[in-house]
């Protein structure tokens, strides 16, 4: 018997057919924040931690539904990710600062000024396979006093940046963004993708993804448009082993083939702030989408991080 029940699919070419689990379900795994961001899969202790904003924690999901904060006082903690090591590297908006967590809790900062000043306010990271950490710097963080402190930028431009693995030099990979966000490597790590989410706060800028080519490992050329969000804005995202781009908008998780064709869309109650692949199989997408954590099963993996 078919099912009344809404589909939380929508369908925008075949192909997106076969990287989803027509029957399975959205679920809402936990609802109570103020703003959920920066889902990160912890492999080796089988759990999520993500992001609760201007609750100023960290929580971590098990999957037997367990919910408990892993960190408190986390001082505006965004975007999550680990290092090549399993470390946690995290972008603070309240020390306008990456910083990575060591093994015995202790926090080591990566990068909080460029040429002698404060940073604005770190927001996404990723860390490449040479083991260069490359970040991007909006101002959300100084805007206002809810997601961080209220501080004039003193960075000139809003841009990505990229710490060498050995040394620990910050430099400059891109400099003409309007307000850099999520970003994250093709699964070979000859492109990386930015997302420009400025329509927060200008209804004329695009809400677009960008997509620059990486010489050297360590260079970005060739900088053009991947696509367009045709709701809300893109935020963070993730990419599968083939080279889809999962993205958060305002209606959802949005898919784009790697030559930037929307394949489709799952459908959230929420607005999507980020997202990332994780269980054993990585096959379970999370969802971090305003007051709540979501996850559905895909039928892709997310692309070998730590």
């Amino acid at each position: 018997m078919a099912s009344d029940k809404p589909s939380i699919y929508e369908i925008h070419d075949d192909r997106f057919r076969f990287l989803t689990v027509g029957i399975a379900e959205l679920d809402e795994l936990y609802s109570g924040c103020r703003w959920a961001e920066g889902p990160v899969w912890i492999a080796d202790q089988n759990c999520l931690v993500w992001s609760d904003i201007p609750n100023q924690r960290l929580l971590r999901y098990a999957p037997d539904g367990t919910v408990s904060v892993f960190r408190d006082n986390s001082n505006f903690v965004n975007g999550n990710t680990r290092d090549r090591q399993g470390r946690l590297v995290s972008c603070e908006h309240g020390g306008r600062r990456v910083i990575r967590t060591e093994p015995d809790g202790t926090i080591t900062t990566i990068a909080d000024l460029y040429n002698g000043k404060p940073l604005n306010s770190p927001n996404d990271v990723v860390v490449k396979s040479d083991g260069s950490i490359w970040f991007t710097d909006p101002t959300y963080g100084i805007l206002s006093d809810y997601e961080g402190y209220r501080a004039d930028p003193e960075q000139e431009t809003r841009n990505v940046y990229r710490v060498d693995g050995t040394t620990g030099v910050i430099s400059v990979v891109v400099d003409d963004f309007l307000q850099p966000n999520g970003l994250a490597f093709s699964p070979d790590e000859t492109r990386l993708y930015v997302a420009d989410s400025a329509i927060s706060h200008d209804p004329t800028a695009p809400s677009i993804i960008r997509v620059f080519d990486v010489e050297d490992g360590a260079r970005l050329t060739n900088g053009r448009v991947f696509c367009h969000i045709d709701k809300g804005l893109p935020d963070g995202f993730r990419v599968d082993v083939a080279g889809n781009v999962w993205t958060s908008a305002g209606d959802g998780v949005h898919c784009f083939s790697p030559e930037g064709d929307l394949l489709g869309k799952i459908l959230i109650p929420q607005t999507v702030a980020n997202l990332c692949f994780g269980g054993p199989r990585r096959n379970r997408l999370f969802i971090t989408a305003t007051k709540s954590l979501y996850a559905v099963y895909t039928a892709t993996s997310g692309a070998q991080y730590p």
